[in-house]
């Protein structure tokens, strides 16, 4: 495989749950007296963008250009965010400031870099009608301008069923791509999306079956394509690799190409990223997930929330 498109002239619309990833860096040399629990000596602590966030993250390392719609509160961690999103140029404009809703933050602590411990401070519950009509309004402002839309779905309360629903049909009447990062059990509101990349367990949850092995899941993966009239499904699995589903054709299974695994923080929003901005760009759906696999392997190679870009990409295709 040979990228041989220039990325730089697509727009990609990025709606979703954005997140601040911290990390907190350190060695560990004892067990504390007072519990059963190491002792983290810290030694470095970086931020990165997570979620929706590092969905763009990963379009612009691309080429290409993301356009932000999130939810960020109104404290000092939505102001790093902020500045985190402005260092790698990626526009804050559309974030939806929420007063009384903390910026979503994941605190990973990290001894000889194995993850210890993970402290997640956030709000799920759905937002309300009327802040789903502002949140439609930042989106109408730009949704005419981009190639592809990309729907990503961490259950923190943004992607409610009726922004789900519009983004959906405007996809449909426009002739826009519209991939989809699910979460939960109930698949039924992703109903006419283009492609869908949930994980194995994912999909399995969502299908209400208790078994990972290879058959089960192309069982299961046909079965969702019919049912929700989807065009493709793309479930990742991990450290066995990807299946493809498409309409009236075999699934087609890619097998792993990471080397090493070190960290799969973040591999499916590289996935969905690298997806979204290949199948904009012109590549068909099997060449866009062979694409989105080489680039997934190079991501769970790397600690921490990482970003691809257009560069590794090349390298490691020559």
């Amino acid at each position: 495989m040979e990228i041989t498109k220039d990325f730089k002239n697509i727009n990609v619309l990025i709606v979703g749950d954005v997140m601040l990833d911290r990390y907190w860096w350190g060695s560990v040399e004892r067990i504390s007296p007072e519990a059963p629990v190491p002792i983290l000596n810290l030694n470095n602590t970086t931020l990165a963008a997570g979620g929706a966030a590092n969905v763009a993250a990963n379009v612009d390392g691309l080429g290409a250009k993301p356009f932000l719609i999130g939810i960020v509160g109104t404290d000092p961690e939505s102001e790093l965010f902020c500045e985190l999103l402005n260092s790698k140029k990626i526009s804050t404009d559309y974030l939806y400031r929420h007063p009384d809703r903390p910026t979503t933050i994941k605190t990973r602590i990290l001894g000889h870099n194995q993850q210890i411990v993970r402290v997640d401070q956030e709000q799920t519950n759905n937002i309300s009608e009327f802040e789903e009509e502002d949140i439609w309004n930042l989106i109408f402002q730009i949704i005419n301008t981009v190639d592809v839309i990309i729907v990503s779905d961490y259950g923190k309360g943004l992607v409610t069923k009726s922004i789900l629903m519009r983004l959906i049909n405007f996809g449909n009447d426009n002739d826009k791509i519209v991939l989809i990062d699910p979460k939960g059990k109930d698949y039924t509101k992703y109903s006419g999306a283009t492609l869908l990349t949930p994980n194995q367990f994912e999909l399995i949850q969502a299908c209400n079956l208790d078994s990972c092995k290879q058959t089960t899941i192309e069982e299961a993966g046909s079965n969702l394509l019919g049912k929700l009239s989807l065009n493709n499904l793309l479930v990742t699995q991990g450290g066995d690799g990807m299946t493809l589903f498409r309409q009236n054709q075999l699934p087609e299974h890619l097998p792993a190409l990471a080397r090493n695994v070190y960290d799969v923080t973040g591999a499916g929003d590289t996935v969905i990223a690298t997806l979204g901005v290949a199948l904009a760009s012109g590549f068909d759906t099997l060449a866009a997930a062979k694409l989105a696999n080489v680039a997934a392997g190079l991501i769970v190679e790397q600690i921490g929330t990482t970003a691809i870009t257009l560069e590794m990409l090349k390298s490691e295709l020559n």
